[in-house]
Parts: structure tokens; C-alpha cells; sequence
């Protein structure tokens, strides 16, 4: 196996290194570049005591009680 350092095969390792830095670099730059900055609406909430006190009045519903298509036993064994 020869030395990259002695056979002068070391730039070609210092030109990929370099290429996949660079690409790295311009994906970086044209993500941010058409990243696009979503406003969002400040909310407001109303402090009257008037709309705080307005509840909905829900009355409560009676479960069904659905029979099974199964008969379980009386007594566990």
C-alpha cells in the first residue's frame, strides 16, 4: 500500500473533503434562504367578568347498557 502523503494522492482527499464541506455549506444557505417566516396572530383575551361567568349548562347523559353477545360465568374458577 502506498503512502498518500509520498505519491501525492493527498490532494485528491483535500479536494473531496473540501467539495463536501462546500456542499454542505450551500444546502445550509439555500434551506435558510427559502425557509419563509410564518406572522402569527398575537391573541387577546377579553378580562370581562361578564363573559367568564356565561357556562353552558350541559346536562348528563345516561349511559346505555349494551348486553354482550357473550354470557360470562356466574362463579370464577
Amino acid at each position: 500500500m502506498n503512502n498518500p502523503f509520498e505519491s501525492g494522492h493527498i490532494k485528491n482527499y483535500l479536494l473531496l473533503y473540501a467539495s463536501v464541506v462546500v456542499i454542505m455549506i450551500l444546502f445550509f444557505i439555500a434551506s435558510t434562504l427559502f425557509f419563509e417566516v410564518k406572522e402569527v396572530d398575537k391573541k387577546v383575551f377579553v378580562s370581562d367578568l361578564q363573559t367568564k361567568l356565561h357556562v353552558e349548562v350541559v346536562e348528563p347523559q345516561k349511559e346505555e347498557v349494551k348486553e354482550s353477545k357473550f354470557k360470562l360465568l356466574d362463579k370464577a374458577y
